[in-house]
């Protein structure tokens, strides 16, 4: 990815609505040639989709809580179970004491709790704790314009 890809990242992250000629005249692009970057981009998989950000609460999805699940086996290979559970937004397995870490969303403590049930119900899960988001500060996309640090290191 160049510089202009870079700034075609971050000017879609903040409107996935811009035309494709205000995003080629703030790139310095024809709206043509701005289109042909963007395709590439998706076709690249750098731009995975093109998405809506609405306001889980106005949703009736307010109560965010973050779940550590426990496991006796591997389950790496549970991603269809995971899934199959609506109230679940994203899934990572992981490092560490727990072997997956979920994202879920639902309207209701109670609703967090059935969902809670759910999992249990996938095989090789053994327990599960979570942690409910009082207040989010804040959420951002990746900076596209943010270089890696050549180690490797979070840079921090």
């Amino acid at each position: 990815m160049d510089d202009i890809d870079r700034a075609l990242v971050a000017l879609l992250q903040q409107d996935a609505t811009r035309a494709y000629a205000a995003l080629g005249q703030a790139v310095g692009l024809s709206a043509g040639a701005a289109h042909d970057r963007v395709r590439k981009l998706r076709e690249r998989g750098v731009i995975r989709r093109t998405t809506v950000d609405a306001d889980p609460a106005a949703l009736g999805r307010g109560v965010l809580a973050y779940v550590m699940v426990e496991a006796s086996s591997w389950m790496g290979d549970s991603a269809a179970a995971f899934a199959a559970l609506p109230e679940i937004q994203e899934a990572h397995v992981i490092a560490g004491s727990a072997s997956v870490l979920v994202k879920v969303r639902t309207g209701s403590t109670e609703a967090l709790q059935g969902v809670l049930r759910r999992i249990y119900e996938i095989d090789g899960v053994t327990g599960t704790s979570a942690t409910v988001v009082l207040e989010t500060f804040f959420e951002r996309p990746v900076d596209p314009g943010a270089p890696s640090p050549p180690d490797g290191t979070s840079g921090v």
